[in-house]
């Protein structure tokens, strides 16, 4: 078994830790919620997060993706976490998740554990939420205290991705639109943006950057000739096998400041990548993210934070699932 130490706080976690104090209030979640009721559970998840990353680089990104995925439709409840039913087709099945979602099984793993320890006890969403927060630590990003105590929703619905999910042919003033209506600033959408594009996409997610509706091979101008050429000859025009997948970043494993310098080579992936270059305000923090990448960690953490908080339930509210796929009977 992987020996696990609480990790040490640093300065800047805990100036976060201050700073988000009143949040977190706010929200009714808390930073040790579990110290009385289960004092293992952070420790218990940070090992399956470390042994699946260790196996797979690529679930740090997968797992933080989870996360950011769960909390923008229907708030932070875990419903990215349910199985479709023969009557309903789940958000982990709709088109903006399958194939592309994955590392369930490190949340299964951790649940079980935490189940025979604390059974009833810790949600799944708790469980999604501090599994991110490891995933960013593993991916060389820093570490923050996770306010704790949301409840399980007890629906998913794939129809709910659209208009809640950004997709990745908007423009900036959508993009923009969006994250305000989650109550996020322009800058903590620029900030966002720089840990969820972290992993791998499949070719259908940017074809329309490489690759015109009238079938020719002319691809977008704004994309690095050379940059292109390469996407070209991994994604070829029409591509829809699944397996086939292209990293979204030049350091698509690490928590680092490589999108932001990626896009201003123009080499943003999406769509919704390189318009961060058409606004002079996002085009200004793209530009700072990429000077500075230790203030561009310090401002992920906090505003993964703050997701977090994102529409949660508490108290009495949903309901603590003994199995994260499917809801209590």
């Amino acid at each position: 078994m992987i020996k696990m130490r609480p990790s040490k706080l640093s300065l800047v976690s805990v100036i976060l830790s201050v700073l988000l104090f009143s949040q977190c209030v706010l929200s009714q979640l808390q930073v040790g919620f579990y110290k009385d009721t289960c004092r293992l559970v952070e420790f218990i998840v940070k090992e399956e997060v470390v042994k699946a990353i260790i196996k797979d680089r690529g679930l740090a990104a997968a797992l933080m993706r989870m996360h950011f995925h769960d909390c923008f439709v229907r708030g932070c409840d875990a419903s990215i976490l349910l199985d479709s039913t023969p009557s309903s087709t789940a958000e982990k099945d709709s088109f903006a998740n399958n194939p592309s979602l994955r590392g369930y099984e490190v949340i299964d793993n951790a649940k079980a554990r935490l189940e025979v320890v604390c059974k009833g006890v810790v949600s799944c969403a708790d469980i999604v939420a501090f599994a991110a927060r490891d995933s960013i630590e593993m991916a060389g990003g820093l570490g923050y205290d996770v306010p704790a105590g949301r409840r399980d929703g007890r629906t998913s619905l794939a129809s709910e991705i659209i208009g809640n999910l950004p997709p990745p042919t908007f423009n900036v003033d959508q993009l923009t639109q969006m994250f305000t209506n989650k109550g996020f600033t322009q800058e903590e959408m620029v900030t966002l943006s720089g840990g969820h594009t972290l992993g791998r996409s499949h070719c259908s997610s940017f074809s329309d950057r490489l690759y015109n509706f009238s079938g020719t091979l002319k691809q977008d101008a704004s994309l690095d000739p050379t940059y292109a050429a390469k996407l070209k000859q991994q994604c070829p025009q029409g591509s829809t096998d699944p397996n086939v997948v292209v990293p979204m970043t030049s350091t698509p494993s690490i928590a680092d400041a490589g999108y932001y310098i990626d896009i201003l080579a123009n080499r943003g992936l999406f769509t919704s990548d390189h318009t961060l270059l058409t606004s002079p305000a996002t085009a200004n923090q793209v530009a700072e993210n990429a000077k500075n990448p230790i203030r561009w960690k310090a401002k992920f953490a906090a505003a993964m934070v703050k997701m977090g908080q994102l529409d949660v339930l508490t108290g009495s509210e949903g309901e603590i699932r003994a199995n994260c796929r499917v809801i209590n009977s």
